[in-house]
């Protein structure tokens, strides 16, 4: 059975359906192709902030409230969330008002009325000062590597914004940021449940069919750092533990290595099973929890490596981290080990066919992004991953070179001292 369908109505609006008749709820979600890539130094934050400004009122809902109030009258709460290169919005709804789902989405995204700028721009300056100490200094260790992989560029900025930036960003540039990006051309709607696909584009065409824009502009491509840049930020807080990530540089999502690194995800941080959790946590106890993210953008990526320990393990945990990524240079993952990732790893693709969230927002994510990955997609990549592969792209792309990190929290000198070593004499590949 086919997993989705996808029309693309005249003004250039992608709709699609994903068919999952034993359900009892519909996940709406509208994917717009912005996010804090497309930025500039003096509109850091804006597409964050306009995702928070649509919730403020439409000219059908004037008040934020009216507006919440008509999404939990279909049975939904919407949310919306921006990263570096989209943001999405979504809600769930109940199947007999799918139509009034996508017709309040419709208004936010056409018809925003922008009220309450300044009470918004200070709820958006608490939320940016959570990632700030008391002195003012950056600690959220996601901020921090990706100011150091990505430096002078978009992709090394907080989603968030700056403090500087948000609050000068003006009702002008919103109203902007939204003519240029809230497109047509720059969306995908998408429904996931019990719905067929002829009437959920009958009910797009009548609320979004008048929606006009031209094609968004291309964000600023990368280009790779200098190995001269810095390889580790230290920030002094206060805490019981510091904060340790440790994070690599990687090509984008189209990669040929793309499938590889999902891989090497999971075996490094993806459960109790997983290689840091097995030496960091159960064999020398350093710390309660370590894991690893994967992000992979359209011209690059990074896989992160986080992990909380007290301040005397902080160069033991980095000894051991790199010690995993020194094994998977030296040596092809075993066949039990291998299998045992692999077949986790299909089991959740079939445990995602039952999210009607999950489903809506890797079809209508992939048509925005052009990443089509079907479930059928990543199933049929999983049988061509070889232990060979994993090895040499930990050696091409787990390299010194593409090492960055963050140390924030209570650390002493003679900790950072080791930890500096250790890193400035890791040379993890062997000669075979």
């Amino acid at each position: 059975m086919t997993e989705y369908s996808c029309d693309t109505l005249d003004n250039g609006l992608r709709v699609i359906s994903v068919p999952m008749p034993h359900h009892h709820s519909t996940e709406v979600m509208i994917y717009i192709g912005v996010g804090s890539r497309h930025e500039t130094p003096r509109t850091a934050g804006a597409s964050h902030f306009l995702e928070h400004m649509l919730f403020k009122g439409t000219e059908d809902f004037p008040t934020s409230l009216s507006l919440e109030r008509a999404f939990e009258a279909v049975g939904g709460s919407a949310n919306a969330a921006t990263d570096c290169e989209t943001t999405c919005f979504h809600s769930r709804v109940h199947p007999d008002h799918f139509a009034k789902g996508i017709a309040l989405f419709a208004s936010m995204m056409q018809r925003p009325l922008f009220n309450d700028i300044e009470m918004e721009r200070r709820v958006i300056l608490e939320e940016a000062m959570g990632d700030l100490n008391e002195t003012g200094r950056q600690i959220n260790s996601d901020n921090i590597v990706a100011s150091l992989l990505f430096p002078k560029h978009p992709l090394g900025m907080p989603t968030v914004g700056n403090r500087p930036a948000i609050e000068r960003l003006s009702l002008r540039q919103l109203k902007q940021h939204h003519a240029t990006y809230y497109t047509p051309l720059n969306a995908v709607l998408a429904i996931a449940g019990p719905i067929e696909h002829a009437k959920v584009v009958s009910a797009a065409k009548e609320h979004f069919g008048q929606w006009q824009g031209a094609a968004a502009p291309s964000p600023k491509a990368w280009t790779d750092f200098s190995e001269k840049d810095k390889t580790l930020r230290w920030v002094r807080d206060a805490g019981s533990q510091v904060n340790l990530q440790l994070a690599f540089l990687l090509p984008g999502r189209d990669s040929d290595c793309a499938v590889n690194l999902r891989v090497l995800r999971r075996l490094l941080g993806w459960g109790g099973m997983s290689r840091l959790m097995l030496r960091l946590r159960e064999e020398l106890g350093l710390t309660y929890a370590v894991d690893a993210a994967l992000a992979l953008y359209a011209d690059a990526g990074t896989l992160a490596i986080d992990l909380a320990v007290s301040a005397e393990n902080l160069g033991k945990a980095t000894t051991a981290i790199l010690e995993i990524v020194t094994e998977l240079h030296n040596s092809e993952v075993g066949k039990d080990e291998l299998e045992h990732i692999l077949n986790c790893y299909r089991c959740d693709l079939d445990y995602s066919r039952d999210q009607v969230d999950e489903m809506a927002l890797r079809y209508s994510w992939g048509e925005l992004t052009g990443s089509h990955r079907t479930i059928a997609n990543d199933l049929a990549g999983i049988e061509t991953v070889t232990a060979t592969g994993l090895r040499q792209t930990a050696k091409e792309l787990l390299s010194p070179q593409n090492l960055r990190g963050a140390i924030v929290g209570p650390y002493r000198t003679r900790d950072r001292k080791k930890v500096e070593e250790v890193i400035a004499e890791w040379k993890p590949t062997s000669v075979d």
